[in-house]
């Protein structure tokens, strides 16, 4: 048989992400926490009994391969669904199956059910019965956030496994192990890989398997035995890379928070990478201008006004101009906002203020404040006793306008950096004149 003799057609003409899918549990690369020894998971599948899960991580990371893996531990049949192609017709008839099965040899079937966040609430309702009674064992996989996506009452039958993205070196294990593998990967090959190379493979994956194991197998059709693999091989057979975005997912509000939480931490080298990852992903910018708008109001504040200024004429400008020159002043306003000081002195004013109005009386206006559009409103004493401001000194009156039990209330507490250091002596002026009348 020739060194480089290629393996029977059929095999040969699968793609290699699914030649490579493991076969046990000790194949499974980068889970140790759920899939380790000891861990409750893998004694819970070798034991037979997994029970109901919904397996919720990104794509690429096993949780197709784990599902399988899971009806082979229980030796039950395997009955795959997708949500996109699936109804509650699908469902009802693969439940009776199962039901048969189970009554004539004994048998557990795993509905693996992919994308059980497209199922509507109907589709996912027919479940409920027989995971209950155990004519089934239900194994959902999801992108999304399974709290938003998978009816509570089912979600209560099921244990929620987390799958993380792949850590590079997971990554890259795999992929030496396929370069390595001559029955179910490419090691017939004898491909000689630069480190550059592997580092540039196992980044474009951002930790998708499944991504990984297709730029290999592209690379596999043409590549000579024992070619010397270079960066620029691995860019070729990439093409572009796909970023990892869903336009109204848990990822898509992940990345919203991390450029949030980095303009607040005034960071803004993170803000201004996470403002790329959305917009290199194609996610809409208008949210990312909006959420600017909201960080400037809610994070900065009057530590520095200009910041909402410079906030919203990004949102402008990002409008009027669209992509990509609308992406510059959108990393302008970025880098402002999150280099400039912080306060929230004014989301603290208005969340006191509105507790107070929910939880306290509810005040009737004082007189001196009331409109007097008529005679009868004067006649009642409407506007009576108040005083024009800009006819008193400093522009400020000897005259209350919050409510008599009210008095000395304290909802705005100026803080202590940038343009607050002025409303605080601002402030302290008001009072001062007040004082003096």
């Amino acid at each position: 048989m020739s060194l480089f003799a290629e393996p029977p057609a059929a095999e040969s003409a699968r793609p290699l992400a699914e030649r490579m899918r493991p076969k046990s549990l000790d194949e499974v690369i980068g889970h140790d926490e759920l899939l380790g020894a000891e861990r409750s998971l893998r004694r819970a599948i070798e034991a037979g009994q997994p029970g109901s899960l919904i397996l919720w991580g990104p794509p690429g990371v096993g949780k197709t391969t784990l599902a399988r893996l899971i009806a082979d531990a229980v030796d039950g049949a395997f009955e795959p669904f997708s949500a996109v192609l699936s109804g509650v017709k699908d469902v009802r008839a693969a439940v009776e199956r199962a039901r048969q099965l189970r009554s004539r040899e004994g048998r557990t079937t795993l509905v693996f059910v992919d994308e059980i966040h497209r199922f509507n609430k109907a589709q996912q309702d027919a479940f409920l019965p027989h995971v209950e009674s155990g004519d089934i064992v239900l194994v959902g996989a999801t992108t999304e956030n399974p709290s938003f996506s998978v009816i509570s009452a089912l979600l209560s039958r099921c244990r929620v496994v987390r799958l993380d993205v792949l850590a590079d070196e997971s990554v890259e294990e795999l992929c030496r192990r396929a370069l390595a593998d001559r029955e179910r990967g490419i090691g017939r090959l004898e491909l000689e890989f630069e480190a550059e190379a592997m580092r540039t493979l196992v980044g474009i994956a951002g930790g998708d398997a499944r991504r990984a194991l297709t730029i290999l197998d592209a690379l596999a059709t043409t590549a000579e035995p024992g070619a010397a693999i270079d960066r620029a091989a691995i860019e070729e057979c990439a093409q572009s890379r796909t970023l990892a975005h869903d336009r109204a997912g848990d990822h898509h509000f992940d990345l919203l928070s991390a450029l949030h939480k980095s303009l607040r931490n005034s960071d803004p080298q993170a803000a201004v990478y996470w403002l790329a990852r959305m917009l290199e992903a194609g996610a809409d910018p208008m949210q990312a201008a909006r959420r600017l708008v909201a960080a400037a109001a809610e994070d900065v504040g009057l530590a520095d006004p200009m910041a909402l200024q410079i906030a919203t004429s990004a949102l402008t400008a990002l409008h009027q101009l669209g992509l990509p020159e609308g992406r510059l002043p959108l990393a302008q306003a970025v880098i402002y906002v999150a280099s400039a000081p912080k306060s929230n002195s004014v989301t603290r004013a208005i969340d006191a203020a509105a507790r107070t109005v929910r939880e306290g009386r509810q005040h009737p206006v004082p007189p001196h404040l009331r409109n007097a559009p008529t005679r009868l409103a004067r006649e009642l004493g409407h506007a009576e006793g108040y005083r024009y401001a800009h006819d008193e000194p400093g522009s400020v009156a000897d005259m209350d306008c919050l409510p008599e039990d009210m008095q000395g209330v304290r909802f705005y507490e100026p803080g202590d950096w940038g343009f607050e250091q002025r409303m605080r002596e601002r402030l302290g002026e008001i009072e001062r004149r007040r004082d003096e009348s």
